[in-house]
C-alpha cells in the first residue's frame, strides 16, 4: 500500500522527499536514506516483479495507463499509440471496469478513428484484460 496508493500520507512523503517521475518515485541518488537506496536497487533488479504479487482489488488510485498493473510495462508505454489517441488518459482501472473494457465497451473513446493496425493493438489489449477481475467492495 505504501507505493502504490499515490494518496496515501507515505507515498506523498516519499514523492516530496525523492520527487516523481513518470508516475514513478525517483531513486534519490546518494542523498537517499540507505533503507530507500535499498528499496531502489530492488526495483531496478527486478526483484519486486519476480517475487512480489500486485492486488489490484477495486482500487480506484491505480491508473490504468500509466501504472503497472498488467504485465511489466504500463499500458501507455506498450500501446502507446492507443495512449496517444485515448480520450480518457488518466482514468483509473476501476472507471475503465466499469465503462467496460471488452471489445466495444464504453471505456474505448478515442480521439479519431483507429488504423487497422491500432484496432489489432486494441484487441491485443482486450485480450490481456480478459481474465482480469476486480474485487467488488460492498462497503464502497
Amino acid at each position: 500500500m505504501l507505493l502504490v496508493e499515490k494518496e496515501s500520507f507515505w507515498y506523498r512523503v516519499l514523492s516530496a522527499r525523492y520527487r516523481e517521475e513518470g508516475g514513478f518515485l525517483l531513486d534519490g541518488g546518494r542523498l537517499a536514506s540507505a533503507w530507500w537506496r535499498t528499496m531502489a536497487a530492488l526495483r531496478k533488479e527486478s526483484w519486486f516483479q519476480d517475487h512480489v504479487r500486485r492486488l489490484v482489488g477495486n482500487r480506484k488510485h491505480i491508473y490504468f495507463w500509466s501504472d503497472m498493473w498488467v504485465g511489466g510495462v504500463p499500458f501507455r508505454d506498450r500501446f502507446s499509440r492507443l495512449f496517444e489517441s485515448s480520450m480518457s488518459k488518466w482514468v483509473s482501472v476501476f472507471d475503465m471496469f466499469q465503462l467496460g473494457w471488452e471489445g466495444n465497451g464504453e471505456a474505448w473513446k478515442w480521439r479519431r478513428r483507429l488504423f487497422a493496425w491500432e484496432e489489432e493493438q486494441e484487441e491485443e489489449l482486450c485480450l490481456l484484460l480478459q481474465n482480469v477481475t476486480l474485487q467488488v467492495d460492498t462497503e464502497e
